[in-house]
């Protein structure tokens, strides 16, 4: 077998950048060699050059989710276009003693034509938000009924994870057995709580056999997915790949425990003025729910087929602050170098980005440290928009990452950036358009999308339109 040599392994025309800032040269991200984090002010490094071999670009096809806008692509992004907030209070459960009572949560959600009956009753709504998401983007991808037979189903794999898990199944498993007994839990309380199961029933359900399981990352669990999903195309293990992540964790245990950990907004009297990215006045994360899931394929497999191809995932990275169970770096370093190593993978220089869909929580202490990383990359921030989806959505934790990826697709095939809103009174330092109140018209050449979980886990991925 041929060796595969990492990206991070190989020379690159980045690396006379990575000497700028002499005090970061310890830092180890995915790989042997020490880096340090890019000046995009140094126009003097070349271009990286990005894959050329059919065979190893990676393309998007297919886009499905669940949102608290609806299951639709479409809708959901004019939605996010129009600034409208997804978030109220909640009603799926008496949550009026709870500090926070609100929510990003969904609501008139049917898998009918997707999901039988008979299991659709006994899922936890983390795996029936998979299926259908998963199943929508291969519809979107041309590939819905007959049209699977299209493909070798022994190259074709899913790579769907979560933060939580079937947390509803779990909570409801440890009820019964503290009240009733362990006779009284159900005999699906084990399969339909652990986290590799969106990816499991999807797979069974469409006869996927290739690479299958689940990466549970916390909130950057989706990005983790698409990178890893990637690179099983790359190395020639798969074909195509289903991507993406889902959460469902609106229920009392999911959100008491969220309010134990003080992370969330309390601003019950105004919810969807809540979610206030970058906003002075930000007081925590909203949370949300739902699934965001990605056709990934080969170009070669996806030309062969015909298929639609919507935009091109140039590369992506991921790594670990290695600080705080909880809290980020405030100086960003993990994030700036796990950028700085997502731009490498990419083939992209610093200069070519000019959109960043932020991981922008509205945390106290998480937002200025994600702005101070990617200052530290991209010195020229007048050229970047950079928004924030979770102002309108809440952060959907696992899924975060899936619903960002497609709004960020989006916005490459519209030329619309969406607004971040509740933009009242923002903070002096962040000194990037964050596309305020209201979307903007804007042609994106490079994207990348942040995502970043409890533990440290750090993520970005990076999309363009895609060029023969």
């Amino acid at each position: 077998m041929e060796a595969i040599q990492s990206p991070s392994l190989r020379p690159s025309p980045l690396d006379p950048l990575r000497k700028s800032i002499p005090k970061f040269t310890n830092v180890r991200p995915l790989g042997a060699k020490r880096v340090s984090f890019i000046s995009a002010s140094a126009s003097t490094v070349s271009a990286p050059k990005r894959e050329k071999d059919p065979k190893k670009r990676v393309v998007i096809t297919g886009m499905g989710l669940v949102s608290v806008f609806g299951n639709d692509v479409d809708s959901y992004y004019d939605r996010l276009l129009a600034g409208e907030s997804g978030i109220s209070l909640i009603d799926r459960f008496d949550a009026s003693k709870f500090p926070t009572r609100f929510g990003g949560q969904i609501r008139g959600f049917t898998s009918d034509g997707y999901i039988d009956g008979k299991n659709d009753r006994r899922l936890d709504d983390c795996l029936r938000y998979s299926i259908v998401a998963g199943k929508k983007a291969l519809e979107n991808a041309d590939l819905g009924g007959d049209r699977l037979g299209k493909i070798d189903k022994e190259r074709a794999g899913v790579l769907v994870g979560t933060g939580m898990g079937g947390l509803t199944v779990f909570s409801d498993g440890v009820q019964n057995l503290i009240e009733k007994g362990h006779r009284k839990i159900t005999p699906f309380f084990i399969p339909y709580a652990i986290t590799n199961m969106g990816s499991a029933l999807l797979g069974i359900d469409l006869g996927f056999m290739g690479p299958n399981y689940s990466i549970s990352t916390a909130c950057a669990t989706s990005n983790y997915c698409f990178y890893a999903a990637a690179n099983h195309i790359r190395r020639g293990e798969a074909d195509l790949m289903l991507a993406g992540g889902t959460e469902a964790a609106i229920i009392p245990i999911g959100l008491g425990g969220f309010v134990a950990c003080r992370a969330l907004s309390q601003r019950n009297d105004d919810p969807q003025t809540a979610s206030r990215p970058w906003d002075k006045e930000r007081d925590g994360f909203v949370m949300g729910e739902g699934a965001g899931v990605l056709v990934m394929e080969s170009l070669e497999h996806a030309m062969k087929r015909g298929a639609p191809i919507i935009a091109e995932y140039l590369g992506g990275a991921v790594n670990c602050d290695a600080y705080h169970m909880t809290d980020p770096r405030a100086d960003g370093l993990g994030v700036s170098s796990c950028i700085l190593s997502s731009l490498e993978d990419a083939g992209v220089s610093p200069e070519e980005v000019n959109y960043i869909n932020a991981h922008a929580t509205s945390t106290i202490v998480g937002d200025l440290a994600e702005v101070n990383a990617v200052k530290k990359v991209f010195k020229n921030t007048s050229g970047i928009k950079m928004n924030a989806t979770k102002s309108m959505i809440g952060h959907c934790l696992g899924a975060a990452g899936g619903l960002e990826a497609i709004a960020t697709v989006k916005a490459i095939t519209t030329g619309w950036v969406h607004p971040s809103i509740n933009q009242f009174n923002p903070e002096p330092s962040v000194e990037f358009d964050t596309v305020p109140n209201k979307k903007q018209q804007h042609e994106v050449n490079v994207a990348i999308s942040n995502s970043f979980g409890f533990g440290g886990h750090n993520s970005v991925v990076a999309f363009s339109a895609f060029k023969p």
